[in-house]
């Protein structure tokens, strides 16, 4: 403590007294007193004009939301009675009135439930139900708000106690409520909570820091003297801690809208940099909800790039520290023609390449009946494979994989048939000679080994029991079938090992039970390596 003040405590309290009474005399001593509570009570409960002007002032307000129109908001703003039972509120608290708290909150309750109700009929009944600017910036209070709250709360007393300016007064309690009130009947009508809570939100905070701070400004000026010393240390702690208690999170809320505003400059600042001078970003979104960060930006260049997309997102995510995705769409405005015929060919081409793709794939699907995820198609190399599924004949495969090559020579095709028993090869009773048929059923195996990758083949040779009375001329006859085959098959580059297959003592009755000409053929053993000699 300074010594000048500590060796004269009575001159300390000299000024204490004089500052007192100059408070008194010039500050509580110019206040009309009865006329101000007059008019105050007058405005602060309820009544059919408060009602018909509140419901008019909010059908005003939704309307300028809906159309995003500051213009019609602020006409909505002059002629909303809200003022009253907020200032009202705040004397009440001032002088520890309750009746009059109660009359207050009753006139206020009701006459935001009829604006909020008459807002959402409006809304339902309206074309326009999307969420405008206008709308969006009262559904996340910040701090910021709540300062605007709490100037409106100060002028407004002030001029109320003074006498004067009672339209300014309106419009300011009006800015910081009768927006907010028109957002959740928005976001009642249409059903968005988000909306609906963001406003519901902003519309409480502003109303108790309005009236807190009419009582504030209430007191300064004399009213409630009254009140015992304990009495005033209650009210300016409750004052105090409501206070801290809307700043805190109000305070996060400002932090991250600032974040957020940060991050949308270092976005566009990439974008641009990247782009060089000669570009201009027409619009640019980012959506800080979705995981991973989400930008969507317009650019207008001078020029296409390729793999813009993917570069810029890579050098934002560097920049903000967090993952991020940018959705890129590049708009071409130079006047070149050449230049744009480029692009405009470049377009083409990838569209071009997209359809033959889609055609590939539905013509390979078809071909083979194979569901896309046995397929495989590379467009870089032009090659595209698919599984069949089984039961499908070699034969239409074989002519499947022909016709896809025949219509789109530059592709490479190959429809793998199913791991299945090859198809007999037939002969004609007592005939050892290859005829048209078994040589176009050995093609489809050639064809099939290759597919399947394999190199070597058993053939087992048959021969039925009415081909030749003597066993041993059937084994004859059908050692000679089927070194025919092997023979037809190595000329192809297919290993293969010709034998015989053993007819046992139940053969009549399989050719009873089968037919004689399952017994008059060939049958071709795939084996994963070439059979030893």
């Amino acid at each position: 403590m300074p010594a000048s003040l500590s060796r004269n405590p009575r001159r300390t309290r000299a000024r204490g007294r004089l500052a007192l009474r100059w408070w008194r005399r010039e500050i509580v001593g110019s206040v009309d007193y009865r006329r101000v509570v007059q008019r105050v009570d007058d405005d602060a409960g309820w009544s059919p004009r408060f009602a018909f002007m509140t419901v008019m002032s909010a059908g005003i307000a939704v309307l300028g939301l809906l159309l995003s129109s500051p213009a019609v908001i602020i006409g909505a703003m002059l002629i909303s009675p809200l003022m009253g039972p907020i200032i009202g509120l705040g004397f009440a608290l001032a002088i520890f009135e309750w009746r009059e708290v109660r009359r207050s909150l009753v006139a206020l309750g009701i006459g935001s439930v009829f604006a909020v109700l008459f807002c959402a009929t409006v809304v339902l009944l309206s074309p326009l139900q999307a969420v405008t600017p206008e709308i969006l910036a009262r559904t996340r209070p910040n701090l910021f708000d709540l300062l605007v709250a709490v100037f409106s709360a100060l002028a407004g007393t002030y001029a109320t106690i003074r006498g004067r300016g009672e339209t300014i007064v309106g419009v300011a309690i009006a800015t910081a409520l009768m927006p907010p009130l028109a957002v959740v009947g928005f976001g009642l009508a249409t059903a968005s909570l988000p909306v609906l809570g963001g406003a519901f939100a902003l519309f409480v905070t502003n109303l108790i820091a309005i009236a807190l701070c009419a009582a504030i400004m209430a007191r300064f000026y004399g009213f409630g003297s009254e009140l015992s010393p304990k009495q005033t240390r209650a009210q300016a702690g409750l004052i105090l801690a409501v206070f801290v208690l809307m700043s805190v999170p109000l305070a996060l809320a400002l932090r991250t809208i600032a974040w957020e505003a940060v991050v949308s400059r270092q976005v566009r600042s990439e974008i641009a940099g990247y782009f060089g001078p000669g570009a201009r970003i027409s619009q640019l979104d980012v959506d800080f909800a979705r995981q991973p960060l989400t930008a969507s930006a317009v650019v207008l260049t001078d020029s296409y790039r390729d793999a813009a997309g993917r570069a810029l997102a890579e050098r934002i995510k560097a920049r903000i520290g967090r993952p991020a995705q940018l959705r890129l769409s590049q708009i071409v405005v130079d006047q070149d023609v050449s230049r744009l015929a480029q692009d405009r060919a470049v377009l083409d081409r990838q569209q071009s390449e997209r359809g033959e793709m889609l055609a590939i794939s539905e013509a390979l699907a078809a071909a083979s009946g194979s569901a896309p995820a046995e397929m495989a198609v590379d467009p870089e190399a032009r090659t595209a494979v698919a599984v069949a599924p089984q039961g499908a004949a070699l034969a239409a495969l074989r002519a499947a994989e022909a016709q896809l090559a025949s219509a789109h020579p530059d592709w490479q095709f190959r429809l793998v048939p199913p791991l299945a028993p090859l198809p007999l090869v037939r002969f004609p009773p007592g005939e050892a000679g290859l005829d048209a048929t078994a040589e176009a059923a050995l093609a489809d195996m050639r064809w099939a080994l290759r597919r399947w990758r394999l190199t070597g083949v058993t053939v087992l040779g048959r021969a039925a029991t009415r081909d030749d009375s003597r066993a041993s001329s059937r084994t004859a006859l059908a050692r000679a079938r089927a070194e025919a085959v092997a023979a037809w098959l190595r000329a192809e580059g297919v290993a293969a090992r010709a034998r015989v297959d053993p007819a046992g003592p139940l053969q009549r009755a399989g050719e009873r039970e089968r037919g004689v000409a399952q017994y008059r053929s060939v049958v071709v053993v795939p084996e994963a390596a070439p059979p030893p000699d």
